[in-house]
């Protein structure tokens, strides 16, 4: 007999169940999978198309390196654990994560591979990668006529909660599913803008963080469009309203389990691995902002005076920087890095973030001056994200010790995708934009 948690109006598999629905997230962190009976998940792999890095949001086929246009779209692998299946949000289903394999090697283009690599290397160290993840969205229900319109709460203020915040109670339905699945929250809330809201998760060794955050944000926009509204995590969905971000928060513990941020802020003497590490993070600021913001979208966002990620600066508790240092001490010392937003692939957005940081560490990279300004209207550096999509394409190709240290194939075949996104969308409006990723982010 299968045992099952019931949420009102939906059941969730807590044991077994009759189908397992295999995912990985792609290089435009689509949640590609299938469907397979749990007779077939059993075996631990499925066999899928290479095509799915030849393709861009809208379906055009593109000649990406390691795609496999050109080749006749050969299979590549998904292997995943099958003693590791994961609750679902759907009836009698279970979750499995799957990494990829071409001709019997890891495949270059897989994000959670690259992840595991950059992990790998901090381990090299010593060192484990800790990161809590934090998401921002937008709400959107149907209007009269059937367009998508702005979820209606009036009532709605920054760190709201309650009915005014959420009249409908979506949060409460995102809650209980997310604890039902096994997902642990950190906090919910509205945001500064309505109806924009706050989404962190419990931070967790980093492979455990982005399977968390990319399964979390799938089952939340499933379950809140099966119920008529629109979970939307582009980074700048309406021109009048602040942007949304994802907000990577890094630490690294000991061999002993300790955080060797503990007593950085406490001290007021920064470790040689805080220093190494938010140095790399700047020092490859603009090349990472092709793989954290990886839509023309996300540069109506990446704005001065936005606290968005803009500046290629950090601070100590002071929220107008890319790099914040939190004030806390402990266990909870951590970087918040601010610059990313949700089309990003965590896999990929963490394994960039890590390989930055450990470069700044491994290279002594020179920190510069915390910022001490507002950060508004006054700022100690000139140097910024790019601009738009295609010029951050542009620096991050130019940083060839960051590509080489992610992934070359990985980026060449991500960036000729984007590059054919760009092109596509070049002559649109910014409506038409939004319109083109709506349904994706």
């Amino acid at each position: 007999m299968n045992t099952m948690t019931t949420i009102p109006g939906l059941e969730v598999q807590a044991a077994t169940a009759q189908r397992c629905r295999l995912l990985f997230a792609d290089q435009l962190n689509l949640a590609r999978g299938k469907y397979i009976p749990m007779s077939e998940a059993r075996k631990g792999h499925a066999r899928m198309c290479v095509g799915t890095f030849a393709v861009t949001y809208d379906k055009q086929l593109v000649a990406a390196p390691g795609g496999g246009m050109l080749d006749g779209l050969p299979d590549m692998e998904v292997r995943f654990d099958p003693a590791a299946l994961r609750p679902s949000w759907e009836a009698d289903t279970q979750v499995a994560l799957g990494e990829l394999w071409f001709k019997g090697e890891p495949f270059a283009l897989c994000g959670r591979t690259a992840l595991k690599n950059a992990i790998a290397a901090w381990r090299a160290r010593g060192l484990e990668p800790m990161v809590g993840v934090e998401m921002e969205a937008y709400v959107y229900q149907r209007g009269p006529d059937g367009a998508w319109v702005p979820y209606d709460t009036p009532g709605a203020f920054v760190y709201g909660t309650g009915p005014f915040t959420d009249p409908a109670g979506l949060v409460d339905e995102i809650w209980d599913m997310a604890r039902a699945c096994g997902i642990p929250i950190e906090s919910i809330n509205a945001e500064f803008d309505a109806p924009q809201f706050e989404l962190t998760l419990r931070f967790a060794d980093a492979m455990k963080a982005a399977d968390d955050a990319f399964l979390f944000r799938q089952m939340a926009r499933e379950i809140l469009y099966k119920r008529g509204y629109l979970l939307s995590f582009l980074p700048k969905p309406f021109a009048d309203k602040s942007g949304s971000g994802l907000h990577f928060n890094l630490s690294f513990n000991a061999a002993d389990g300790t955080n060797v941020f503990a007593d950085d802020v406490a001290t007021g003497v920064l470790s040689d691995v805080m220093k190494g590490a938010i140095a790399g993070l700047l020092q490859h600021h603009e090349a990472l902002a092709a793989i954290l913001a990886p839509t023309t979208n996300s540069y109506t966002r990446l704005q001065p005076a936005s606290l968005s990620g803009y500046w290629a600066n950090w601070g100590i508790d002071h929220r107008s920087v890319t790099v914040r240092v939190s004030a806390e001490t402990g266990p909870a010392a951590r970087i918040e890095h601010r610059l990313a937003d949700c089309a990003a692939s965590p896999y990929f957005a963490l394994a960039a973030l890590l390989r930055a940081a450990l470069l700044g560490l491994e290279r002594g990279y020179d920190l510069p001056e915390p910022e001490t300004n507002d950060g508004l209207e006054t700022i100690n550096t000139d140097r910024h994200t790019p601009h738009d999509l295609g010029a951050a394409l542009d620096a991050l190709e130019a940083d060839t010790l960051l590509t080489e240290t992610i992934g070359a194939d990985l980026v060449a075949n991500f960036v000729a995708i984007k590059r054919e996104e760009v092109r596509q969308l070049s002559a649109k409006t910014a409506a038409e934009q939004i319109a083109y990723y709506l349904y994706y982010v």
